[in-house]
């Protein structure tokens, strides 16, 4: 079945026309500044892959498809907004203030990459990636809730994957979001795969965006190819929700063009003639196409800023590189709330090992 056939919400065909008037925000410096940063993360993701294959990062995530959704997302939410992400997030969390060095740390498998906290003008409301399937949507329940009894007027947004809304922890989120009316936006990210089980087979529903009818909120299918459409029911939703109306369902339709990460082989499971398919409806190259035939983009544009986009991540990459390890002693302190003598010694061990190993230098 071709998913692009489906009716959703969209405004540029993947040949870069328009098939309707654009919003009135969509102007052609601001699509010219989600084209750059779709650019920019699509670069910064095959960067983190190869750092991968070469031992300098762990399994890694890739977003590669999936760039319109995450910045949409993350120039949609407001700073005062609290966004819930889920681990293939890094581009709505670069766009809302969120180093990639702090991507990488974490993927090196350092904690530290999710600590926000040191520079006042990054988010530090937002949560960290959640790697467990759905249980982010849960937390963004209890985050959205506490907005509403503080009486505050911020939204909070979560997103998943398609495989996560089959879980319990979704279906609950939504369920209590429709029941206490809480300003809260979940948008699924449907790329089709939910790591080799296909989306025919994980829902019997034609959008997994009718899933919020059962929660009496609600839901918006729309192209997550095109950037204008996801941009424009976010923003719509975010709205709605700061405005005290209550939890939305958004369902961006796109296509994962990678493996589920890179400790996986996608060509096990899924056909080349598939992939190649979805590669004719991909974001970045729409909407290049469309800003290109409004002159508004040109080739030369395009090889200065691709220049300065290997210049950012190769600067992201040195800095994450150049970082001190964690004292290893980390692993006690941030695994238990308190430790007992036993596991004091082995803490006490450890400390000493490092030492002795850094010739009495204990970082």
């Amino acid at each position: 079945m071709n998913v692009q056939a489906l009716p959703m919400e969209r405004f540029i065909d993947h040949h870069g026309n328009l098939l309707r008037a654009l919003p009135a925000w969509a102007d052609i410096a601001t699509l010219t500044s989600f084209y750059r940063d779709m650019l920019l993360t699509r670069t910064y993701d095959h960067k983190a892959v190869a750092l991968q294959r070469t031992g300098k990062l762990g399994t890694y995530p890739s977003h590669l498809g999936a760039e319109a959704v995450g910045i949409a997302v993350g120039r949609a939410l407001q700073r005062d907004d609290v966004f819930i992400p889920y681990y293939r997030d890094m581009p709505a969390m670069w766009a809302r203030g969120i180093a990639m060095e702090k991507n990488l740390q974490y993927w090196g498998g350092d904690e530290r990459g999710s600590d926000f906290s040191p520079d006042p003008e990054q988010h530090c409301r937002d949560l960290p990636f959640c790697v467990p399937i759905a249980t982010q949507c849960t937390h963004a329940v209890g985050v959205a809730a506490a907005l509403k009894i503080q009486g505050q007027h911020q939204a909070a947004l979560v997103m998943c994957g398609d495989g996560g809304t089959s879980k319990g922890d979704f279906l609950e989120a939504i369920n209590c979001a429709g029941a206490w009316h809480i300003p809260l936006v979940f948008v699924v990210n449907n790329n089709q795969w939910a790591i080799s089980v296909p989306r025919h087979l994980q829902c019997a529903a034609e959008f997994l965006s009718e899933k919020a009818k059962g929660a009496g909120i609600p839901g918006i299918t729309v192209d997550g190819n095109d950037i204008v459409a996801v941009y424009d029911a976010v923003r719509t939703s975010l709205d709605r929700a700061r405005k005290g109306k209550g939890a939305t369902l958004v369902e961006a339709v796109s296509y994962r063009l990678s493996d589920h990460t890179t400790a996986d082989d996608a060509s096990r499971y899924r056909s080349e003639d598939e992939l190649q398919q979805a590669w004719q409806f991909e974001p970045v190259s729409r909407l290049k196409t469309y800003l290109m035939n409004q002159n508004s983009w040109s080739e030369q544009e395009e090889e200065n800023w691709l220049e300065h986009c290997k210049e950012v991540v190769e600067h992201a990459v040195q800095r994450y590189l150049d970082l001190p390890p964690q004292a290893p002693e980390s692993a006690f302190d941030f695994l238990y709330e308190s430790l007992s003598p036993d596991l004091h010694a082995q803490r006490d061990e450890l400390i000493n090992k490092a030492m002795r190993m850094q010739g009495g230098q204990h970082e």
